[in-house]
């Protein structure tokens, strides 16, 4: 897979020496000369070039790339380059860093984005996912399929604690994709049973969160109306 990253700062390298070590081609984009150091991700290919610019954009290639990352620290920067990349070079895959929480409702499909990666977010969800048991975290958000990464610690009080995978009736437009166990990461099958304190993993939709916390946790676990 061919990957163009626009933002060599901590960010983009980061991302870029990731996916070179899974066998994935990478472009590193960066716009200040002080910035371009090939030493720091020598696997990359590198480019000095204004990501917002369609003239960069066609020298770098990027109708070629299966995926465009925005990893700039400009949340602006990041949506020009969105739009770019998806509306005159076709790439099949956006994704796009959200500098600033105000403005996520903004990297959505319409400026090309097909899925956004928010710090302020992300960081507020991980803050939860460590602290909290018996309640439903939202991780991440697919924006392609409008659905959601979403994590529940299992209490040991919860109704299918002992049960197995299969005697869980999951609403419709949600799966169990993993269960983390320990150190473990389990893929669950139908004759897996549940133990309290697995930290489960769903995808799903944001109409049916609230069904899978009732199904997980029990009727008592809804959140309280505000």
């Amino acid at each position: 897979m061919k990957v163009a990253i626009a933002g060599a700062g901590n960010v983009g390298r980061s991302i870029a020496q990731e996916l070179i070590e899974n066998g994935h081609n990478v472009l590193l984009i960066e716009r200040q000369p002080s910035a371009l150091r090939p030493e720091r991700v020598p696997a990359a290919e590198w480019i000095l070039a204004d990501c917002c610019e369609l003239a960069s954009l066609q020298e770098a290639d990027i109708e070629h790339c299966d995926v465009v990352v925005a990893a700039t620290g400009d949340d602006k920067v990041n949506l020009v380059l969105s739009l770019l990349a998806k509306t005159e070079f076709a790439v099949p895959r956006v994704v796009a860093r959200v500098n600033r929480a105000e403005n996520e409702w903004l990297f959505t499909d319409q400026w090309g984005v097909d899925v956004s990666v928010s710090k302020p977010r992300l960081m507020a969800a991980l803050v939860e996912e460590a602290v909290t048991v018996g309640d439903l975290v939202r991780l991440m958000t697919f924006r392609q399929s409008q659905a959601n990464l979403v994590e529940i610690t299992l209490p040991d009080t919860a109704p299918y604690v002992g049960r197995a995978v299969r005697d869980v009736p999951l609403p419709r437009d949600s799966a169990l994709v993993a269960i983390l166990r320990g150190k473990r990461v389990v893929a669950p099958t139908p004759a897996d049973s549940l133990e309290g304190g697995d930290e489960l993993v769903f995808v799903c939709t944001s109409e049916v969160e609230d069904e899978v916390r009732r199904v997980i946790l029990g009727e008592r676990a809804e959140k309280p109306q505000s």
